[in-house]
C-alpha cells in the first residue's frame, strides 16, 4: 500500500459521484423488490447529496473567482473555471430530471415523455461540451455519457408510455451500440497490456499502468454487459429473480468505478475555490498527513516500513531537503568547533 500515490492520484469528484450512485442503485432495487417501504423522495437522497455537494462547490467556486481577481491569472484558470460552469449546468439539467422522475414514480400524473426531456436536451447540449473539451484539453465523461445515450433517451420513455410495443432488447438497441464499443476497447486495452508485458524495454510503472488500465475496463465493462442481459429477460418476464439480483453485476461494475477514483487523478481545481489539487489542499489542511503520506509498504524480505518522500505536487516536505538541511546543521556545527585564527597578511618576503 502506498499513501504517496493515494494522496497524489485520487479523485475526490468521481468518488462521491459514484458512491452516490452505488447507495441509489441499491435503494431503488430493495425499493422494487418490496424489501423496503420508503418514499422515492428518500430513495434519490443520495442524488440529492450529489446535487448538492457539487452546486455548493460551484457557489464557493464562482464567489472566490469574483471577489480575488488576481487569481484569474494562475495558469489555465479561465478553462478550468468554464469547464465547472459546464458541469454545473449538466448537474442542474440532471437534477431537473431527476425530480421530475421521483415525482412521476411517487403521483404518476404525467408521461415519462415529459420526463425525460430535460435529458434530451441535456444530450443535445452535451455534443457541444464535448468539442469544447477536445479543444481545451479536458476531460469530459459525463458529458460523452450524456452525448452517446441520445437515442436511449428517446426510445425508452416511448417504451414506458406504451407509444411503441418493441421488446426491450430493441428498446436498448442504442445501449447496445455503446455497450459493443466498449467491448472493443476493452480488447484493445487487453492486447496492449499483453504487448507491454512482454516488452522488456518497457519501464515497471508504465507495465503497471497498463495492467491497472486493462483490469480497470474488465471490471466496469463486463458487469455492465452481464446487467443489460440480465435486465432485458427480467423486464420481458422471462426471470423471476429479485431485482437486487439484477442490479448486482451493475452494483459490481459502479464499485469498480469506486476503486478506480483512487487511481483517477485529474479534477477540476475550481471546485469549492481550492486553486490546487485535491492533495496539495488536504495536506495544507491537515499537516500531521504529510507524515503519513511519507510512508509506503512493501512486502519484501525485510517487511519494513521504509520512508519516501511525497512528490513537489503532493507535499512541501522532502527528503532532499533534510538531506541539505542536516548537511548544513553538521557543517555548521565543524565550523563552530575549529580553533579562530587570525588573518595574517604577508604583503613582502623578508
Amino acid at each position: 500500500m502506498n499513501l504517496q500515490s493515494l494522496f497524489r492520484d485520487f479523485n475526490p469528484s468521481k468518488f462521491i459521484v459514484h458512491c452516490s450512485l452505488f447507495t441509489f442503485v441499491t435503494l431503488f432495487a430493495l425499493r422494487l423488490d418490496g424489501f423496503i417501504d420508503w418514499p422515492y423522495w428518500a430513495i434519490f437522497t443520495p442524488l440529492w447529496i450529489w446535487k448538492a455537494i457539487a452546486s455548493l462547490g460551484a457557489a464557493i467556486g464562482a464567489i472566490v473567482w469574483c471577489r480575488y481577481p488576481h487569481y484569474r491569472l494562475e495558469g489555465d484558470s479561465y478553462t478550468q473555471f468554464k469547464a465547472m460552469l459546464i458541469s454545473l449546468s449538466l448537474h442542474l439539467i440532471l437534477l431537473m430530471f431527476e425530480v421530475l422522475a421521483c415525482d412521476k414514480l411517487t403521483s404518476g400524473r404525467y408521461l415519462w415523455v415529459l420526463v425525460f426531456i430535460p435529458l434530451i436536451f441535456g444530450s443535445v447540449a452535451s455534443v457541444g461540451a464535448c468539442v469544447w473539451a477536445v479543444k481545451h484539453d479536458r476531460s469530459f465523461e459525463l458529458e460523452l455519457f450524456l452525448a452517446v445515450n441520445a437515442l436511449q433517451f428517446v426510445s425508452l420513455p416511448l417504451k414506458l408510455d406504451q407509444f411503441v410495443y418493441w421488446n426491450w432488447e430493441v428498446v436498448f438497441v442504442p445501449m447496445w451500440i455503446v455497450i459493443c464499443l466498449s467491448l472493443v476497447s476493452v480488447l484493445y486495452n487487453i492486447i496492449f497490456c499483453g504487448i507491454m508485458m512482454r516488452t522488456p524495454e518497457i519501464s515497471l510503472q508504465q507495465k503497471k499502468a497498463a495492467l491497472n488500465a486493462a483490469v480497470g475496463n474488465i471490471c466496469t465493462v463486463l458487469p455492465l454487459l452481464c446487467f443489460q442481459v440480465v435486465i432485458c429477460d427480467k423486464l420481458e418476464g422471462e426471470l423471476k429473480f429479485p431485482y437486487i439480483v439484477v442490479f448486482s453485476p451493475l452494483l459490481v461494475s459502479i464499485f469498480a468505478l469506486i476503486v478506480l477514483s483512487f487511481s483517477a487523478k485529474g479534477g477540476n481545481k475550481w471546485w469549492f475555490g481550492i486553486r490546487k489539487s485535491f492533495s496539495q489542499f488536504l495536506l495544507s489542511a491537515l499537516p500531521f498527513l504529510q507524515e503519513y503520506g511519507n510512508i509506503s509498504y512493501h512486502t519484501d524480505h525485510s517487511s519494513a516500513a521504509q520512508s519516501v518522500p511525497l512528490d513537489a505536487s503532493t507535499s512541501s516536505v522532502h527528503l532532499g531537503d533534510f538531506e541539505k538541511h542536516d548537511k548544513k546543521n553538521k557543517g555548521a556545527k565543524n565550523d563552530s568547533m575549529k580553533p579562530v585564527v587570525p588573518i595574517i597578511s604577508i604583503d613582502m618576503p623578508d
